[in-house]
């Protein structure tokens, strides 16, 4: 029985050794992958693309190229893009903002591709009928007339 346990514990401590450095990962790539659904899952772009192909890319552009800027002096200081290429401040906050913009645009192509779109959600207030009375008073459905 000592050997079926210790066999046990020894696969357990082998499965935690693998799944340690992935969950790691998958921790760190978890912004990315929320940011990912939200535009995949959330976003029509049936009608977002027509959108920017009319001309709302130019704010997209200037509000990356703001952000990145705006980026790089609250956090100033060089970084590695993707870990690998080492860029100066500006241009790494830039490429990570672009990386996040391509990211959204993936989304958008992989949805079409899919030939899925996301449920329209109507979110226009209801509007309530009301019975007027020939003296120009107003009132609710509550004291409608029979």
């Amino acid at each position: 029985m000592t050997d079926l346990l210790d066999n046990l514990w020894q696969l357990w401590e082998a499965l935690a050794a693998v799944l340690r450095p992935l969950l790691a990962l998958l921790l760190r790539l978890l912004p990315l992958l929320l940011w990912f659904g939200f535009w995949l899952l959330a976003v029509n772009w049936r009608k977002a693309w027509p959108v920017l192909a009319a001309g709302a890319w130019i704010p997209v552009v200037l509000l990356a190229v703001t952000a990145g800027f705006v980026w790089a002096h609250v956090q100033p200081g060089a970084g590695r893009y993707l870990g690998v290429l080492p860029l100066p401040t500006y241009y790494w906050h830039l490429a990570n903002v672009s990386t996040l913009v391509g990211v959204a645009l993936f989304a958008g192509w992989l949805q079409g591709v899919l030939g899925w779109a996301p449920p329209e959600i109507n979110v226009d207030p209801v509007v309530h009928a009301t019975h007027h009375e020939p003296n120009g008073r107003h009132h609710g459905p509550a004291h409608a007339h029979h």
